[in-house]
C-alpha cells in the first residue's frame, strides 16, 4: 500500500478477523455509558429486572447499569464501515466507536447516509495530490473510499448528466475544516473543469487560458486576509460565512463564478479577546507595508493602536510579511488596479486610527470633548474629510427634532460609541465592496452558463453558556439547513423505496423543525422572534427588557419556547432547537438590530475627496440615524421617514437567508459535516464528548433517527441468498430459481415478522437490527457446522493412521519372515548356484525381442506423424475459429455497447418516468391529503360557521335588548329635552307676560281716571285682581324661601363633598405613603442582598480556601503513598538487583573452579558473560530510573508541600479576615441588640400612640357615621322641598295660565270698555256679562282648586309608585352587586388556579429529571423495539420490564407524596444508622487492630523467609532449584501483602467515613439537642412562636438530610474515583507482574550459569549489606518524612484551632489594610467606599428595622382604614341600591305617567297641557338629579373597588416582605447553626467522640419530650387558629411577622457563642 492508500482504504484482512466474529458472538458485547471514554465495550453477564451487570472489555471490572443506558454492537463485519448507514445497530455509541477506530487509523472521512463526516486530522495528509483528483475523477460514489473528492465528482457528474444544479453544504465549528474542505472542492473542480483543455472557446474567451480557475483559486485567499482571524480554537477562522457559486456551461467548463458573504463579525475589527487576532490584514499591513507605503498610510507600531487589543500576536508557522505579499499578488490576478487597492488599505488603515481618538468628559458638564486631535487628523486625511466638520459631527451633531435640525452635545460614552460604530461600518462597507469587486472579476466571460454548483461554508449550531443575537441567527440558519436535509434526506430514501416497490407512507421529518422556524420568523399571528425585535426597533422608548416582555407575552405558550426557570437566572428566553436548549441573553439585540451610525459623519464621508470612500458611503440614506437611537423625536412617525428605506440587521439577513434557501431548495444537495476532535489541537486525539455533542448539533444523529424510521438495512438477492441460505439448507428446491422468490422462501423459512423486512425490485430491505442477529444465527450455524466438520476431520485422520500403523505392521512381518528366510538360505550351496545361473537365463530371448521392438518402434513413428498431421488440421481450425472468435467479440461488444447505451438511455427514461410517476403520486397524494384536510376545514368551518351563528344570534338578541333600551333611553332623553325646551318657552311666555302685565298695569292705571266713574262696576274685578297679586305675593315670597333652603342643602352638600374630597385626599396620601414604604422597602432588599452576596463571597472564599486545603492535604497524602510505593519497588529493585548479583558472583566462582576450558565453553561463557554485562547494564538503567524518578517525586513532593504551605498560609490570612469580620459583626450585632432595646421601648410608645390613634379613628368614624346620618337626613329634606318646589313650580304653571286668562279677560274687558264708552245703552247688559263672567271665573277657581287636589292626590300615588321603583332598583343593585362580587371572586378563582398552575408548573420542573428519564427510556425502549422485534418472547420481556418501570414509577409518586410524613421515621433511621455506625467502627477498629496484628505477623514471616532466602542464596548445592521456590514463596507473600494493604486502605477509608458520619451525626444531634432546648425554654411563649420555631427545626432537619445526602452521593463519587485508581493501581500491579514474568524467564535461562559465578557472591553480599544500611537510612527517612506530614497534620489542626485568636489577627490585618492604603490610592478610594456602603448597609438595615416596625403600624391603621372604607363602602351602597331603585321605579311610574297622560290628552287635552310640562319638567330635573346621584356613586364605587385593590396589593406586599424577611432569618439561623456545627467539628472532636453516646441518648429523650410537645403545640395551634379565624381575621396577619420578629431576635441572642446571621 502506498502512503495515500493507508488515509483512504481499510485493512480488511483486519476487519475480517473469524477470532474478533467469534468473540462478538459468544460474549454478548454491549456498549455501556462512560465518564471517560464516552461509551466503553462489555459483555453482558447476568440480567437482574431492570439491571445487568455488565463486566467491561478493558478492565474487566464488573458494574451494574440500567438497561435503558445499554447499547447494542454491531458485528466486526462492520468495524471501520465506510457509511454509518449500513450500520445494523445504528445508535451513538456505534456511530461513536466507527468514526473513532477510522480516525485513529488515519481515516478522517466517513458517510453517513447523505452525510459526508469530516473529522480535522490536525496535521497534512498526502490524500489531495492531483492522482488523487485522478483517481477520483469519474468514479462512483461507491466505488471509491470516502473522500471531499468523491462528494465533489458526485456533484459534478450528477449535474452533467442531469442538468441539475448542485449544492455542496460544509458546516461545523470552528476550527473544525470547513474552509479547508471548501478549498479542496475549488481545488478539485478547477482541476476537473479547466476551461484551457480545450480550444472551443479560444475566440470567444476574453481571458487567457486558465486565467479564470487562476482567478477562483486567488478569491479564497483575498477572502481570508480580509475576513479570517486567529481564535482560540482555531489560527484560520473564518469570521464570516459565504455561498460561492461557480458556473459551468453545457460542456462542464468554468465560465464564471459568484460569491454572496453572511454576518461578517465586524466587532472582532475593534475588539479581540485574549491571545486572539483581529483580521489579518491588519497584521499583514503593518508587517509587510515597505517604508513608502508606512508614510502613505501614516502607520505606527502595534501597541499604539488601541483597536489591536493583544498588540502583535503572531501565528505559529506563518509569516505575516510573505503572506502580505502573496495578497497583493492574488490582487493583481484579481485584476484590481492600484488605486482601489492603496484605497481599501487606507480604509484599514483609517479603522486602525479611530481607535486611537480620545474623549475627556468636561469639569461641569457631561458633555465630551476631545483634548488631541492628531488621531482625528490622521483619519481625515486617509478618508479625505475636513477636520472641524468631522470633529464636530462626532462631538455635536445635528439631529432632527420634529421638522427642526437641532445640535446635540454628545457625551464621552456617545462619542465612543459613535466612532466604535463608524469603524465597524466602513470595515464592514469594504468588504462588501471587496466581494463584489471578486464577483465582478470573477464573471468576466461572455459564455453563459448553464449550470451552477453551490458551495456554502457556514458556521455550524453555536450553543454557549450565555449566547446573543449572532447565535440566534447562526441556530436559525441551521434549523433551516437541517430541516433541508430531513426534507432531502427522506425523499431519496423513499424515492429508493417507490423505485423498489415498497409500500410506505410519505413522512415529511422537514416539518419536525417548523415549530422552531415559525418561533423564530413568523411574522405575525403571533409574531416571531425577529418579528418582535424589528417591531421594537420602530418604537424609540423600547429597550432589551421590553423586548423580552413582549416575547414572552406573545410566545410564552409556545413548545418550543421556554422562560427562565429562576429569577437570578442571567438567561432571558431559551429556545428548544433541533441539536439542544439554548439560552438567549438578549442585551443590546436592538443596537445590534438597527445598526445605528452618525449620520453627519455619513454624509462628510459621502462627500469625500476620496472616490473610493464616496463610493462605500454612496447609500447614505439607508442609514439608521442618531435621531432614530435617541428617541429626541417625539413625533410618532420618526421611524418612518424615508419611505421604508429604514431596515433592520435581522430582515436583511432573513431575506438573505430566504434567497440562499431558494437556491439551495432548486439545487440537488450534498451535505459535509466537518468535526473537531479536541480543542487542544493535537493529532490523533479524540474527545469522545466533544464528538457526540458535534454530531449531535451538525444533525447526524438527527439523520441517524429519520434512517431508522424505514429500512436503513438493504442488501441484494444474490448476495442475501449466498450469505444467509445456510440458515434455511432445505427451503430453496434445486435448480434455477429467481433470486427474489428464493429470497421470499428464505425469509419464510426463517419466520420474520413482515414488519421487519420489505422486499423490493433488486434488494431486501430490514429494520435496523435485523442483520446483526440473523449474523448471530448465521455465526452459530457455521460455528456447530465447524465443530461437525471437524470432528469428521479427525475421524478421517484418526481411522487413515490407524490403517497406516496396520500396514506397516504387516510389512515389517514379511521383511521379518524374509530376513529369516535369507538367513537360512545365504550359507546353502544351491541358493549361491541358483543366484549365479539366473541372470544368464534370458540371453536366447534378446533377438526376439530386440525384433519386437523394431516392430513397436515402426507403429509408433506411424502414430506420430498422424498426430501431426491432425495436429496441422486441428492449429489451421483453431486459427479460423479464433478469427471468427475476435469477429464475433467486436460484434459482440459493439452490440453490448449499443445494448449499454439504449440501458443506459432506457434506465433513464425509466427513472424520470418513476420520478414524474412519484411526483404525480406524490402530488396525487398531496391533492388527497388537501382535499381531506380542505374536507376537515369545510367541516370545521361549519361548525365554527354555526356556532358563529349561534353567537350572533345572541349577539343580535343581547344587541336588540341593548337597542331596544338604548331606543328607550333616547327616546325618554327626547322627550326630557322637549320638556326642557317647553319649560323655556314657557319661561320665555312667562317673562313675555310678566312684561305684558307691566304694560297692562300701566295701561290700568291710566284707564283708572277714565274708570272712576266705573269704579262700582269693576270693584268686582279690582278685588279679584287685588286677590290675584296677593296670591302671586305669597308665591314669589315661598319661592324665595325654598331658594334659600335649596341654597343651604347646596352649601352643606359641598360641606360634604369636601369632607369627602379630604378623606379621598388622606386616602391618596397613604397610598404616596405605601408606595413610598414600598421603595424604601426595594431599595432595602437590594442592599439587603448586595450585603448577603457579599457575606456569601466571603462564605465561598473560606469554603474555597477549606476546599483547597482538603485537596492539598489529599495530595499530600497521595504523594506521600506514591512514595512509598516509589521506595517500596526502589527496595524491591534494589534486592533483585543484589540477587542477581550475588547469582553472578556465584557462577563467576564456579566458572573459575571448573576445568572444562574447552573452546565451546569459552563461547559459551563469553555469551554468558556478555548477556550478564548486558542484564547488569539493564539493571543500572532500572536503578538510574528509580533514582529519576525518586528525585522527581521528591521534588513534586517539595513543590506541593511549598504550595500547601503557601495555601495555609492564605488560608491562616483569610481566617484572620474572617475572624476580624467575625468580630465586627458581632460588635455590630451588639450594637444592633442595644438599639433593639430601644427599638422595643419606642415600640411601647408607638403601640400607645397607636391605641390612641385607633381612639381617635373610633371617634372619627362615630363622627363620619353621624356626618352620614346627617348627610342622609339633608337628602331626604332636600328630596321633600324638591317635591315642595315642583308643587310651587306647577301651581306657578296653574297661576300663570290664570293670569293669561285674566288677561285676556282684561283685554275683553278693555273692549267692553270702549263699548261701554261709546255705547252706553248697552250698559245694563255689560253689568250682567260681568256678573256672568265673574261667575264663570269663580266656577273655574274652584274647579282649579279641585284639579289642585286631585294632582296632588296623583303626586301622591306617583310618590309611592317612586318608592316602590327605587325598592326594585334596590334590589336590582343588590344583584348587580352579587354578579360583581361574584366576578370578583370569579377573578379571585382565576388568579389562586394561576397561582395552581405556577405551582404545577414548578412542580412539573421539578419532576422535570424523572420525565426526562422517561424520555429517554421511551426513545431507548423504541430504539429496542426497532432492533427486536425479530422475536416475541423478547418483546413481551421488555414490555413486562416497562410496565415494571411504571409501576416502580408510580410506587416513586406515591413515595414522593408520602415523604412529608417520613421525615420522623429518617430522623429515627439517621439515629439507627448512628448506633449501626458506631458499632460498625469499633468492629472495623477491632478488625483493623487483627488485620495490624496479622501484618506484623506477615511482615515478621516475610523477615524469616528473607533471612532463609539468604541462608539458602549462600548454599552451594541445588542454588536455582532454591531461587526459584524463594521467588515462587516471595511471589505468594508479596500478593498476601498487597491484598493485605488493599484491605487495610479499605478498611481505613471505611472507618474514616464512618468517623465522619458519626461526627456529622453528632453534631447534628447537638444542633438538635440546642434547638429542642431553646424550644423547651420557649414553651411559655405564644402558639404562633412555637409553631414558627418547630417549623424552623423541620426546615433545618430537611436540609440536614439533603446534606447528608449530599455527603453520601460525594461518598460514593469519591468511591468510584477509588475505584478507578485501584483499576489504575491494578493495570499497574499487572504490568509490574508482566516485567517480573519476563525477569524470571531471563533467571530461568540464567540458571545454567548460576554454577560458574559463585564466586562473585561475597562481593554481591558486601553490596546488600551496603544496600541495606541504604535502605535504613532510607527507611529512616521515610520515617522522618511521615513524622514532617504528622507534624503538618497536627499544624493544620492547630491553624484551624488558631480561629480563635482571629480578633487580634484581624485587627493587625486592619492595619497591615490601612498602612497599603495610603501605598494605593485607588485602593484606599474603594476600601472606604465599601467601608462607608457597609455603613449605610448597616444604617438601612437598621432603618429597615424600624421602616418593618412602622410598616406594620401603617398596616394595622391601613386595615382599620379598610374597615372605615368597608363600612363607608357598605352606606355608598346601600345608598346606591335606593337610588337605583327609586330610579327604576320612577322610570316605571314615567311610563305609567306618560300612559295616563296620554288618555288625560285624549280627554282633556286643551285644559292639563301646563300641567302636562309641569310633570315632564319635574320628571327630567328628577332624572337628571337621579344621573347625577348614580354618576357620584359610581365614581365612589370605583374609587371603593382601587382603594380595596391597592389595599389587597398592599396587604399581599406585606406578607411577601414578610415572608421574605422570615425566609432571611431562618436561612441566618441555618447559617447559624452550621458555623457553629463546623467549629464544633474543628474545636471540639475528640471530646465529643467521648460524649457522644450519654449525649445520643439524652436526645433521644429530649426529642421524645420535644415530639409530644410538639404535638401538644400543634393541637393547641390548630384550636387558635380556628379562634383567630371566628374572631380576629384581619389583625392575625399583623401580629404573626411581630411575633416571629421577637422570637427571632430572641432566639439570636441566646446562643453561647454570638455568631452574626449570614443569610444565604
Amino acid at each position: 500500500m502506498s502512503d495515500a492508500d493507508k488515509f483512504l482504504y481499510v485493512d480488511r484482512n483486519l476487519v475480517n478477523n473469524p477470532l474478533a466474529q467469534a468473540d462478538w458472538a459468544s460474549k454478548k458485547l454491549v456498549w455501556v455509558p462512560s465518564e471517560r471514554h464516552g461509551f466503553e465495550a462489555g459483555s453482558v453477564k447476568e440480567e437482574r429486572g431492570d439491571e445487568c451487570v455488565v463486566e467491561l472489555a478493558d478492565s474487566g471490572k464488573k458494574v451494574r447499569v440500567n438497561k435503558d443506558d445499554i447499547q447494542k454492537m454491531n458485528p466486526p463485519k462492520f468495524s471501520k464501515v465506510e457509511d454509518m448507514a449500513e450500520l445494523t445497530c445504528l445508535n451513538e455509541a456505534s456511530v461513536l466507536h466507527n468514526l473513532k477506530e477510522r480516525y485513529y487509523s488515519g481515516l478522517i472521512y466517513t458517510y453517513s447516509g447523505l452525510f459526508c463526516v469530516v473529522i480535522n486530522p490536525y496535521k497534512n495528509l498526502p490524500i489531495y495530490s492531483e492522482e488523487i483528483v485522478d483517481m477520483y475523477k469519474g468514479k462512483k460514489r461507491h466505488e471509491m473510499p470516502p473522500h471531499i473528492y468523491a462528494i465533489t465528482d458526485t456533484a459534478y457528474r450528477s449535474m452533467m448528466q442531469d442538468r441539475e444544479d448542485q449544492s455542496i453544504l460544509c458546516t461545523g465549528e470552528s476550527g473544525a475544516g470547513k474552509t479547508e474542505n471548501t478549498k479542496k472542492v475549488i481545488q478539485y473542480l478547477a482541476h476537473v473543469a479547466s476551461s484551457h483543455k480545450t480550444k472551443k472557446d479560444q475566440s470567444s474567451s476574453i481571458l487567457s487560458h486558465g486565467e479564470l480557475e487562476k482567478q477562483l483559486l486567488q478569491a479564497n485567499p483575498i477572502l481570508e486576509a480580509f475576513g479570517n482571524a486567529k481564535t482560540v480554537k482555531n489560527d484560520n477562522s473564518s469570521r464570516f460565512g459565504k455561498f460561492i457559486r461557480i458556473n459551468f456551461d453545457v460542456n462542464g467548463y468554468i465560465v464564471g463564478a459568484n460569491i454572496e458573504t453572511y454576518l461578517l463579525e465586524k466587532s472582532r475589527a475593534i475588539r479581540q479577546a485574549k491571545e486572539e487576532r483581529t483580521f489579518h490584514i491588519f497584521y499583514y499591513m503593518l508587517t509587510g507595508a515597505g517604508d513608502k507605503l508606512r508614510n502613505e498610510l501614516l502607520l505606527e507600531n502595534y501597541n499604539n493602536y488601541r483597536f489591536l487589543s493583544n498588540g502583535n500576536v503572531t501565528i505559529p508557522g506563518q509569516q505575516d510579511k510573505d503572506l502580505f505579499t502573496e495578497t497583493l499578488e492574488a490582487f493583481r490576478i484579481m485584476s484590481i488596479p492600484e488605486d482601489e487597492q492603496i484605497g481599501m488599505l487606507k480604509v484599514v488603515a483609517s479603522v486602525l486610527q479611530l481607535g486611537n481618538m480620545n474623549f475627556k468628559k468636561e469639569r461641569h458638564t457631561d458633555q465630551a470633548s476631545m483634548p488631541d486631535n492628531t488621531a482625528a487628523q490622521k483619519v481625515c486625511h486617509l478618508m479625505g474629510m475636513n477636520v472641524t466638520d468631522f470633529t464636530r459631527a462626532i462631538l455635536s451633531p445635528r439631529i432632527k427634532v420634529g421638522r427642526d435640525y437641532v445640535q446635540k452635545a454628545q457625551t464621552q460614552e456617545q462619542a465612543e460609541f459613535a466612532v466604535e460604530a463608524l469603524a465597524k461600518a466602513t470595515y464592514e462597507r469594504m468588504f462588501r465592496w471587496l466581494v463584489m469587486r471578486i464577483n465582478k472579476a470573477l464573471d468576466k466571460t461572455k459564455r453563459q452558463g448553464a449550470s451552477f454548483i453551490g458551495i456554502l461554508d457556514i458556521a455550524g449550531f453555536e450553543i454557549f453558556e450565555l449566547n446573543s443575537f449572532e447565535q440566534l441567527c447562526i441556530n436559525y440558519t441551521n434549523e433551516k439547513l437541517q430541516q433541508l436535509f430531513n426534507h432531502t434526506m427522506f425523499i431519496l430514501e423513499q424515492e429508493e423505496y417507490q423505485r423498489e416497490g415498497i409500500e410506505w407512507s410519505f413522512i415529511d421529518f422537514g416539518l419536525d423543525l417548523q415549530p422552531c422556524i415559525d418561533l423564530i420568523e413568523k411574522p405575525a399571528n403571533p409574531p416571531g422572534v425577529l418579528a418582535l425585535l424589528d417591531e421594537e426597533c420602530w418604537f424609540p422608548k423600547a429597550t432589551d427588557k421590553s423586548f423580552v416582555e413582549k416575547v414572552v407575552m406573545e410566545q410564552g405558550s409556545h413548545p418550543k419556547f421556554l422562560k427562565p426557570k429562576k429569577l437570578k437566572d442571567e438567561a432571558d428566553f431559551c429556545i428548544l432547537h433541533y441539536a439542544g436548549k439554548v439560552d438567549y441573553k438578549a442585551d443590546e439585540w436592538l443596537m445590534k438590530n438597527m445598526d445605528p451610525l452618525n449620520d453627519n459623519v455619513a454624509t462628510l464621508l459621502n462627500q469625500s475627496t476620496d472616490k473610493f470612500v464616496s463610493d462605500l458611503w454612496k447609500d447614505v440614506d439607508r442609514i439608521v440615524g442618531l435621531d432614530k437611537v435617541s428617541g429626541m423625536s417625539e413625533m410618532p412617525g420618526a421611524f418612518k421617514t424615508r419611505k421604508g428605506m429604514f431596515r433592520t440587521v435581522g430582515q436583511l439577513y432573513k431575506e438573505q437567508l430566504s434567497k440562499l434557501m431558494a437556491t439551495l431548495r432548486n439545487t440537488n444537495p450534498n451535505f459535509v459535516r466537518c468535526i473537531i476532535p479536541n480543542h487542544e489541537k493535537k493529532a490523533g486525539k479524540l474527545d469522545p464528548h466533544l464528538v457526540l455533542d458535534q454530531l449531535r448539533c451538525n444533525g447526524v444523529l438527527e439523520g441517524i433517527r429519520i434512517c431508522r424510521q424505514g429500512f436503513p438495512n438493504r442488501i441484494i438477492f444474490q448476495e442475501f441468498r449466498q450469505r444467509y441460505e445456510i440458515l434455511t439448507p432445505n427451503s430453496i428446491p434445486k435448480g434455477f430459481m429467481d433470486g427474489k422468490q428464493a429470497c421470499v422462501l428464505m425469509i419464510k423459512s426463517l419466520e420474520l415478522d413482515p414488519n421487519l423486512y420489505r422486499i423490493g425490485q433488486s434488494k431486501v430491505f430490514f429494520r435496523a437490527g435485523v442483520l446483526a442477529h440473523l449474523e448471530e444465527e448465521r455465526d452459530m450455524k457455521i460455528t456447530d457446522i465447524i465443530i461437525s466438520f471437524q470432528a469428521w476431520c479427525r475421524g478421517y485422520v484418526a481411522r487413515k493412521a490407524f490403517a497406516k500403523r496396520q500396514q506397516q505392521l504387516t510389512a515389517m512381518k514379511v521383511i521379518q519372515r524374509n530376513c529369516a528366510a535369507y538367513l537360512k538360505l545365504r550359507n546353502w550351496q544351491w541358493w549361491r548356484l541358483f543366484t549365479k545361473v539366473k541372470p544368464l537365463l534370458q540371453v536366447s530371448r534378446q533377438e526376439e525381442e530386440m525384433q519386437a521392438k523394431d516392430d513397436e518402434l515402426l507403429k509408433v513413428k506411424e502414430k506420430h506423424l498422424y498426430a501431426e498431421q491432425q495436429l496441422q488440421e486441428m492449429e489451421e481450425k483453431q486459427h479460423q475459429l479464433s478469427a471468427e472468435k475476435m469477429a464475433l467479440q467486436e460484434q459482440l461488444q459493439a452490440e453490448t455497447e449499443l445494448c449499454a447505451e439504449a440501458e443506459e438511455m432506457r434506465s433513464r427514461l425509466s427513472a424520470k418516468k418513476q420520478e414524474l410517476e412519484e411526483i404525480l403520486h406524490d402530488l396525487e397524494a398531496r391533492v388527497e391529503e388537501e382535499e381531506e384536510r380542505a374536507n376537515h376545514l369545510m367541516s370545521d368551518k361549519k361548525k365554527m360557521q354555526q356556532n358563529i351563528i349561534d353567537l350572533e344570534q345572541q349577539l343580535d338578541e343581547e344587541e336588540a335588548a341593548r337597542q331596544k333600551l338604548q331606543l328607550e333611553k333616547v327616546t325618554i332623553e327626547a322627550k326630557m329635552k322637549k320638556i326642557e325646551e317647553d319649560v323655556i318657552i314657557l319661561d320665555d311666555q312667562n317673562n313675555k307676560l310678566l312684561k305684558e302685565k307691566k304694560l297692562m298695569e300701566d295701561r290700568i292705571s291710566e284707564f283708572t281716571t277714565n274708570l272712576t266713574e266705573e269704579e262700582e262696576k269693576s270693584k268686582s274685578l279690582q278685588k279679584l285682581k287685588t286677590k290675584h297679586e296677593a296670591m302671586i305675593t305669597d308665591l314669589e315670597d315661598r319661592l324665595r324661601r325654598e331658594e334659600k333652603q335649596r341654597q343651604e342643602l347646596e352649601k352643606n352638600r359641598r360641606k360634604l363633598e369636601g369632607d369627602f374630597t379630604e378623606t379621598h385626599d388622606q386616602i391618596s396620601e397613604l397610598q404616596a405613603q405605601i408606595a413610598e414604604l414600598r421603595a424604601q422597602l426595594a431599595k432595602k432588599e437590594e442592599e439587603l442582598q448586595a450585603a448577603l452576596a457579599r457575606i456569601e463571597e466571603e462564605a465561598a472564599q473560606k469554603n474555597l480556601a477549606q476546599k483547597k486545603i482538603r485537596e492539598l492535604e489529599a495530595q499530600l497524602s497521595e504523594l506521600q503513598e506514591d512514595l512509598e510505593l516509589e521506595r517500596q519497588a526502589r527496595t524491591k529493585a534494589e534486592k533483585h538487583r543484589r540477587d542477581l548479583g550475588e547469582e553472578l558472583e556465584a557462577l563467576k566462582s564456579e566458572l573459575d573452579d571448573t576445568h572444562d576450558f574447552t573452546a565451546a565453553q569459552q563461547e559459551l561463557r563469553t555469551k554468558r558473560e556478555t548477556e550478564v554485562a548486558q542484564l547488569k547494564k539493564t539493571l543500572d538503567e532500572e536503578a538510574r530510573t528509580h533514582e529519576h524518578q525518586l528525585i522527581e517525586i521528591r521534588q513534586k513532593h517539595c513543590q506541593a508541600f511549598d504550595e500547601l504551605n503557601e495555601q495555609l498560609e492564605q488560608a491562616k490570612r483569610n481566617k484572620v479576615s474572617m475572624e476580624k469580620a467575625k468580630q465586627a459583626i458581632e460588635s455590630e450585632r451588639n450594637e444592633l441588640s442595644i438599639e433593639l432595646q430601644s427599638l422595643m421601648q419606642n415600640k411601647g410608645e408607638t403601640e400607645h400612640r397607636r391605641k390612641k390613634a385607633e381612639a381617635q379613628v373610633q371617634e372619627l368614624q362615630i363622627k363620619h357615621s353621624e356626618s352620614e346620618r346627617q348627610r342622609i337626613e339633608l337628602a331626604e329634606r332636600l328630596a321633600k322641598v324638591q317635591a315642595e318646589l315642583d308643587n310651587l313650580s306647577s301651581v306657578l304653571t296653574e297661576v300663570e295660565g290664570k293670569s293669561i286668562k285674566v288677561a285676556k279677560d282684561y283685554s275683553s274687558v278693555e273692549s267692553q270698555l270702549q263699548d261701554a264708552q261709546e255705547l252706553l245703552q248697552e250698559e245694563t247688559r255689560q253689568k250682567l256679562s260681568q256678573s256672568t263672567r265673574l261667575r264663570q271665573l269663580e266656577d273655574e277657581q274652584t274647579s282649579l282648586r279641585e284639579q289642585l287636589e286631585e294632582e296632588e292626590e296623583v303626586r301622591k300615588n306617583v310618590e309611592k309608585q317612586l318608592q316602590t321603583a327605587l325598592a326594585q332598583m334596590t334590589e336590582m343593585k343588590k344583584k348587580l352587586e352579587q354578579d360583581s362580587s361574584c366576578l370578583e371572586s370569579a377573578e379571585e378563582g382565576k388568579k389562586r388556579l394561576q397561582r395552581e398552575l405556577e405551582g404545577s408548573n414548578q412542580r412539573m420542573e421539578d419532576k422535570c429529571a424523572a420525565y426526562d428519564k422517561l424520555e429517554k427510556t421511551k426513545t431507548r425502549l423504541q430504539q429496542e423495539l426497532d432492533d427486536v422485534l425479530v422475536d416475541q418472547d423478547h418483546l413481551r420481556q421488555i414490555v413486562s420490564n416497562l410496565e415494571k418501570k411504571q409501576k416502580k414509577f408510580d410506587q416513586m409518586l406515591a413515595e414522593e407524596k408520602s415523604i412529608s410524613s417520613r421525615y420522623a421515621e429518617e430522623r429515627d433511621r439517621a439515629e439507627a444508622e448512628a448506633r449501626e455506625k458506631d458499632t460498625r467502627a469499633l468492629a472495623l477498629a477491632r478488625e483493623l487492630d487483627a488485620l495490624m496484628d496479622i501484618k506484623d505477623e506477615l511482615d515478621r514471616n516475610n523477615k524469616m523467609l528473607r533471612a532463609e532466602k539468604e541462608d539458602l542464596l549462600s548454599s552451594k548445592d541445588d542454588v536455582g532449584k532454591n531461587v526459584h521456590e524463594l521467588e515462587k514463596s516471595k511471589r505468594t507473600m508479596e500478593q498476601q501483602l498487597e491484598e493485605m494493604k488493599t484491605q487495610l486502605e479499605e478498611l481505613e477509608d471505611e472507618l474514616q467515613a464512618t468517623e465522619d458520619a458519626k461526627l456529622r451525626l453528632e453534631v447534628n444531634m447537638q444542633a438538635m439537642k440546642a434547638q429542642y432546648e431553646r424550644d423547651l425554654t420557649g414553651r411559655d411563649e405564644m402558639s404562633e412562636e412555637k409553631k414558627r420555631a418547630l417549623f424552623k427545626q423541620v426546615r433545618e432537619m430537611e436540609l440536614e438530610l439533603e446534606d447528608e445526602r449530599k455527603q453520601r452521593s460525594a461518598a460514593v463519587a469519591s468511591r468510584k474515583k477509588m475505584e478507578l485508581d485501584l483499576k489504575e493501581l491494578e493495570a499497574a500491579i499487572d504490568m509490574a507482574n508482566k516485567n517480573r514474568d519476563e525477569a524470571l524467564k531471563q533467571l530461568k535461562k540464567l540458571q545454567a550459569q548460576i554454577k560458574d559465578m559463585y564466586r562473585d557472591l561475597e562481593d554481591t553480599r558486601m553490596s546488600r549489606e551496603e544496600i541495606l544500611a541504604q535502605s535504613k537510612e532510607t527507611e529512616k527517612k521515610l520515617k522522618g518524612l511521615e513524622a514532617d506530614t504528622i507534624q503538618m497534620q497536627e499544624e493544620l489542626a492547630a491553624a484551624e484551632r488558631l480561629k480563635r485568636q482571629a480578633q487580634q489577627e484581624r485587627d493587625e490585618l486592619q492595619e497591615e489594610i490601612n498602612n497599603s492604603a495610603t501605598k494605593n490610592a485607588q485602593a484606599a478610594d474603594e476600601r472606604r467606599r465599601l467601608e462607608a456602603r457597609i455603613a449605610q448597609l448597616e444604617e438601612e438595615l437598621e432603618e429597615e428595622q424600624c421602616n418593618i416596625e412602622l410598616i406594620n403600624d401603617r398596616m394595622k391603621k391601613a386595615m382599620l382604614q379598610t374597615d372605615q372604607m368597608n363600612v363607608e363602602l357598605t352606606a355608598e351602597r346601600s345608598t346606591c341600591q335606593r337610588v337605583e331603585g327609586a330610579r327604576s321605579q320612577m322610570e316605571r311610574q314615567n311610563k305609567e305617567l306618560k300612559l295616563k297622560l296620554q288618555e288625560l290628552e285624549g280627554t282633556v287635552k286643551s285644559k292639563y297641557k301646563a300641567n302636562m310640562a309641569a310633570l315632564e319638567a319635574k320628571i327630567a330635573q328628577l332624572e337628571e338629579q337621579l344621573d347625577m346621584e348614580t354618576r357620584e356613586r359610581q365614581a365612589a364605587t370605583k374609587l371603593v373597588r382601587r382603594t380595596e385593590k391597592k389595599l389587597k396589593e398592599v396587604i399581599l406586599q406585606v406578607d411577601d416582605e414578610r415572608r421574605n424577611t422570615e425566609q432571611y432569618k431562618d436561612q441566618s439561623d441555618k447559617l447559624n447553626s452550621r458555623m457553629k456545627q463546623l467549629k464544633r467539628q474543628l474545636e471540639e472532636a475528640e471530646e465529643e467522640a467521648q460524649r457522644a453516646n450519654a449525649n445520643r441518648r439524652k436526645l433521644q429523650r429530649e426529642l421524645e419530650d420535644a415530639t409530644e410537645s410538639a404535638d401538644a403545640m400543634n393541637r393547641e395551634v390548630s384550636s387558635l387558629k380556628s379562634k383567630l379565624r371566628r374572631e380576629v381575621p384581619f389583625t392575625i396577619r399583623s401580629i404573626i411577622p411581630r411575633t416571629r420578629l421577637e422570637s427571632d431576635e430572641e432566639s439570636e441572642a441566646k446562643p453561647e457563642t454570638p455568631e452574626t446571621p449570614k443569610p444565604e
